[in-house]
Formats: C-alpha cells, sequence, structure tokens
C-alpha cells in the first residue's frame, strides 16, 4: 500500500500513509464510493446526496487536488467505475435507479455529455423496493453491469448505453454487489442475505447464507481474490470466507467494528470500512484467511477503503 484513501459519510475524503496516519483531506459531498483511473493519477469519488454529484481529484504523493465535478444525472449515488481501457466511467444512482456514463479524456477529465441510463421496476420487498435502486455498476467483457437492488436484476448495457436483457434474480433478492470470477458471476443480496454464483450462461449454480450467524444480516460488499469469495456482513459484523467454487465455507471473522460496508484486499492485508464505528481495520491475511485484528484507525463514518 502506497496510500490508503477513505472516503464515507464524514466531512472529507482522507488519504492516510503506510503508517496509518491521516495526512490529508479534502472536503468532499458524502464521498461513499471512489475508483481510481487505471492509468492516471486520478480518482474518482460519488457525491451521495440528493442531487448527486460525481468528482475528480488528481493524486500527488498522496494529496488530492479537486479536477473536475460534475452531475451523477440522478439521486444519491452509491457506486462508481472506470472501464479498464480509461475512456469511460459509469456511476450508479441509488434512489432512483439511474445510471450514466461520462467519457474521459486523456488528462481524466470529464468530456462531452454523459449518457444517462433510466429504470423502472419494483420487488416484493415493499420498503425496499419499491422502485429501481442502481447499487452496483462495474465493467466485464466490454459490457456495463448493473446491481439493482429494487427491481432484483443484474441489468446490462455497451459501452455506448445500449440496453440488453436483463438478468432476472429471484424475488427479494435486493442485488447489492457482485463480481466476477473465472468465467462466473457472484452476487451478494442485501435482502434475503444470501450469495449466488451464476454460470457464464447466467444459470444459478449455487446458493448459500452469507453468514452462519444468528440475527438478521445485510450483506454489503464481495470480492474476489485467489480461491475465495470474501463478504461483508452487516448486522452480524462479520466477514465471510467462500471457496469460490463452490460456495463452500471456509470461515467467518469478527470485522473490527460494526456495520462494515466495504473492504479491500491489499497483498497479505484486509482493510474494512466499519461505518458505525467510525473505524477502519487491519486484518493480517494467512494463506488467504483473515486473522485477528492487527489495527484499527479513526475516521468518521468511512463507507469505502482504496489502497492505491
Amino acid at each position: 500500500m502506497k496510500h490508503l484513501f477513505v472516503g464515507g459519510y464524514g466531512p472529507d475524503l482522507v488519504t492516510v500513509n503506510p503508517d496509518l496516519a491521516v495526512i490529508a483531506g479534502v472536503a468532499a459531498q458524502k464521498a461513499s464510493f471512489l475508483a481510481p483511473h487505471p492509468t492516471l493519477a486520478v480518482l474518482y469519488a460519488v457525491g451521495e446526496a440528493d442531487s448527486g454529484l460525481v468528482s475528480a481529484y488528481t493524486v500527488a504523493d498522496g494529496v488530492l487536488t479537486p479536477l473536475a465535478e460534475r452531475s451523477s444525472e440522478g439521486s444519491q449515488p452509491c457506486h462508481l467505475a472506470v472501464h479498464p481501457d480509461g475512456e469511460v466511467l459509469a456511476v450508479a444512482n441509488y434512489a432512483d435507479g439511474t445510471v450514466s456514463l461520462h467519457r474521459l479524456d486523456e488528462s481524466g477529465d470529464f468530456a462531452g455529455e454523459p449518457v444517462v441510463l433510466r429504470h423502472a421496476g419494483s420487488g416484493p420487498v415493499a420498503e425496499r423496493q419499491e422502485c429501481s435502486h442502481a447499487h452496483q455498476a462495474t465493467f466485464h467483457d466490454d459490457l456495463l453491469h448493473v446491481a439493482d437492488l429494487g427491481t432484483d436484476e443484474i441489468r446490462r448495457y455497451t459501452l455506448a448505453g445500449a440496453e440488453l436483457a436483463p438478468v432476472k434474480l429471484p424475488p427479494g433478492t435486493g442485488p447489492r454487489h457482485l463480481v466476477f470470477e473465472g468465467g462466473r458471476c457472484h452476487v451478494a443480496g442485501e435482502l434475503d442475505a444470501m450469495v449466488r454464483t451464476y454460470d457464464a450462461e447466467w444459470n444459478d449454480v449455487a446458493a448459500v447464507p452469507a453468514s452462519d450467524e444468528p440475527g438478521t444480516n445485510y450483506p454489503s460488499h464481495i470480492e474476489a481474490a485467489g480461491a475465495y469469495l470474501y463478504v461483508g456482513n452487516r448486522g452480524p459484523d462479520t466477514v465471510s470466507v467462500l471457496r469460490a467454487d463452490d460456495l463452500g465455507k471456509v470461515a467467518e471473522v469478527p470485522s473490527g467494528g460494526s456495520w462494515p460496508r466495504h473492504f479491500a484486499i491489499d497483498g497479505d492485508t484486509m482493510y474494512v470500512a466499519n461505518q458505525t464505528s467510525n473505524t477502519v481495520a487491519l486484518l493480517p491475511l494467512v494463506n488467504g484467511l483473515p486473522g485477528p485484528v492487527e489495527e484499527t484507525f479513526e475516521v468518521a463514518a468511512p463507507a469505502c477503503v482504496l489502497p492505491w
């Protein structure tokens, strides 16, 4: 880790050095998710407000300098991703389900007018699925995939914004985040607290509870590394480790705080953003398995961690 960037619901987007000291911060409007440019020293952040924003910052020695800002074209943006070619950025707006595509120029700045992708629909969980809720936007095989918690769908688009047939998930799944691995797609359901695996033809091939702990669970982030999948569990306040090939349970460990909203793996360390305890926890990884918390540091309401 050169630096760790931490966004969330506090007043600042902060930079943490390898000694875990906060060395810089920039005022940011609910920067609840971050994404790096694949080749440039530019960092992007959502501004999760009713009138959503997306911001770009240049990065030099961990210091963030505002480069550009524009509307996310929707309400309460909660996720964003940059295509591997560095030419387009996608933003998922939770409150109204809108997704926007933004072209990027050679400096990482926004170029031209965005493509706005609106969606309609609902699900059976009335208080959470009254309309479309785009929760994640991610690129795979030159397609944009959107986890729509409100409509129980994985929406799919070309890079130009043409809509393809969505993948329908079981009613009440509430897909939050997904990850592609080994020709499969693994989906964390926030509302049914399940992890589901789909093959390359989108056949549902496996499904298991995200946590074995008693009580209500709201899975958050899911990530793949090596032979394992990792899932954050809000409620149990744990991180589960599953085998990527068959979703077999390997371990479930404390997250080092409360409400683990996001985590990131860098080398032999997992960084966990525990939102309601206002802490980021460091869990050492030994042969891919998280050990007891090694250290924590304080950040106001962290929602995303990015080692970069």
